[in-house]
């Protein structure tokens, strides 16, 4: 393994422990967060945790901004599962 192999392998390590704890910063459980870890979801391929967390956004936060967007990504989900 070359040197730049390893620095690479090394940053992706690093950016994945980044990516996976700073929602975790926050604390909370606001419709904001639930969405980007929805969003995060459906980049890793597990829709169904997307669609439970999309649905929680509107079962909790049904009056927040992000309660629309939660719709509009579920309806996106339905399509493309068609």
């Amino acid at each position: 393994m070359t040197t730049f192999e390893l620095f690479r392998m090394i940053g992706l390590r690093v950016l994945l422990v980044l990516v996976l704890t700073l929602p975790l910063a926050g604390c909370g459980d606001g419709a904001e967060e639930m969405f980007e870890t929805a969003q995060f979801e459906e980049v890793q391929n597990n829709k169904e945790h997307a669609r439970k967390l999309y649905n929680r956004i509107l079962r909790d936060h049904p009056d927040s901004p992000f309660a629309a967007k939660a719709r509009e990504r579920l309806a996106a989900l339905e399509h493309e599962g068609r």
